[in-house]
């Protein structure tokens, strides 16, 4: 009995340890699906491949798959803001001189933005 007991709280710790370790990855609060809508939203309805490019490896925009931010240092919250605001001309340090609209120029809700943060913040930290 000591050894079923023994071995289901090793299986427990080791599950906990894993479920962490995922989480760790990840923005506070951010979860995989987060990671997955965000996908789908930089390529469909938040307009964000057209300046971007398809994988983020930048266009008429920066790149976004490197470590490199012109704006801020790339944490999760200043690209929420980023997307949220927008990058004003007078604030641009892209080599195009092309600013970025809030929202990308799209209607993406709040949760939206959430979720694409995530995804571009998994493109520039290894993700």
């Amino acid at each position: 009995m000591k050894q079923i007991f023994c071995w289901s709280g090793m299986f427990i710790m080791m599950l906990a340890s894993a479920t962490s370790a995922d989480a760790q990855g990840l923005p506070e609060g951010a979860t995989e699906a987060m990671v997955t809508e965000g996908q789908q939203i930089y390529g469909g309805a938040g307009l964000c491949a057209t300046c971007h490019g398809p994988v983020g490896e930048g266009f008429i925009g920066p790149s976004l798959i490197d470590a490199e931010w012109l704006n801020g240092s790339g944490t999760y919250d200043e690209i929420v803001t980023a997307i949220t605001e927008g990058v004003a001309l007078a604030d641009v340090k892209n080599a195009m001189g092309v600013m970025m609209p809030p929202r990308g120029g799209s209607s993406i809700t709040d949760d939206q933005i959430k979720a694409l943060a995530v995804y571009v913040w998994t493109l520039s930290n290894g993700g």
